[in-house]
């Protein structure tokens, strides 16, 4: 049997056993899938993980004896597995700690009336996309590549704009917390995630950080050391100083769509904003950097080594887009020496 036609063999961990027999005969209905193994905890995952080698794991957090965090962090130890963490609330920032730790993505948990087809061919969707991400550890040390050497007329930005996917929120965090409550500009950041979790995410990475993040609203002003994240549903853009919502159609299939923000940003800032294009599977962002590229800003580009997917970065390359391609410990520091 091909890779193309085996099946995606999905790990269920949840301490509730209606939901693991829930969560099991969700996603064994999909063609496709095949249900190897369920755990009741952390432990008995990575017992599981490492007995049965799944393509991809779901996990509950809130577990007795050894909790779902405790699971993520053995498992990417001893037998690194794409995760996906199902969460009943998507609002509390707790939940990032798992993507810290090493899960790729985050989904809440269906809710009493939803509907289990639609949920479960969200769910299946979402497991054989992260099926095929290939989770590795990545050692430091990395050097900076360079494609181009900075404009010898180059101008200190004014704004930092920034997009992620898959992987992101982690990318974010390491990006965020190396910045110092000192740094002197604002950061607006559009980042995939599914819809209700952007409240979480910003709740999350504003304990991660000195800097202050939120959700952004319409008409926010930008303002130093203040980090504006997309909210759930709705394009962020920038005019000169202030944060802007919009509901025009998805770019990219995405809404928020990281290439509106930095088409925006090279409008109104030209030659003084910073766009930088991190992990994320696709080409989102691509067309948004080259704008800002054209306009004489500064792109930066993390590098494939420290991406859990390097398909934005990629693209943005591809496409003539990218100043510096750097690993993901180095974008903070390039960012001071920007402002200096």
């Amino acid at each position: 049997m091909s890779p193309a036609e085996r099946p995606v063999r999905v790990l269920v961990v949840d301490d509730s056993e209606l939901f693991r027999e829930m969560l099991s005969g969700v996603v064994a209905a999909g063609r496709g899938f095949e249900l190897t193994a369920v755990a009741r905890n952390g432990d008995e995952a990575a017992g599981m993980a490492l007995a049965h080698r799944p393509d991809v794991i779901t996990m509950d957090l809130n577990m007795p004896q050894a909790d779902g965090f405790a699971g993520i962090a053995r498992i990417m130890a001893e037998t690194p597995t794409p995760i996906l963490v199902l969460t009943a609330n998507p609002t509390e920032a707790a939940g990032f700690k798992a993507l810290s730790l090493g899960a790729l993505d985050i989904m809440e948990k269906p809710r009493a009336d939803a509907d289990l087809g639609e949920y479960g061919r969200s769910l299946r969707t979402r497991l054989r996309l992260l099926a095929g991400v290939k989770v590795i550890r990545h050692p430091r040390g990395l050097r900076e590549k360079k494609v181009a050497p900075a404009p010898q007329d180059a101008v200190p930005p004014n704004l930092v704009v920034m997009g992620a996917s898959l992987g992101g929120p982690r990318a974010l965090a390491t990006i965020l917390k190396r910045l110092p409550v000192s740094f002197p500009l604002p950061i607006v950041i559009v980042q995939h995630i599914a819809d209700g979790f952007t409240e979480g995410l910003a709740g999350w990475l504003d304990q991660e950080t000195d800097l202050r993040v939120s959700e952004a609203a319409h008409g926010d002003p930008l303002r130093p050391g203040r980090v504006l994240l997309a909210p759930s549903g709705r394009h962020l853009l920038v005019t000169r100083g202030h944060a802007v919502l919009s509901d025009e159609p998805p770019v990219d299939t995405f809404r928020p769509s990281v290439t509106p923000l930095f088409a925006s940003a090279a409008l109104h800032y030209g030659r003084r904003v910073c766009g930088v294009l991190l992990t994320g599977m696709g080409r989102d962002g691509a067309d948004g950097l080259k704008a800002i590229k054209d306009q004489g800003g500064t792109t930066l580009v993390q590098d494939e080594a420290t991406s859990v997917v390097f398909g934005m970065p990629r693209a943005a390359i591809e496409l003539g887009a990218a100043d510096r391609i750097l690993a993901l410990e180095e974008i903070p520091r390039v960012l001071q020496e920007l402002v200096r």
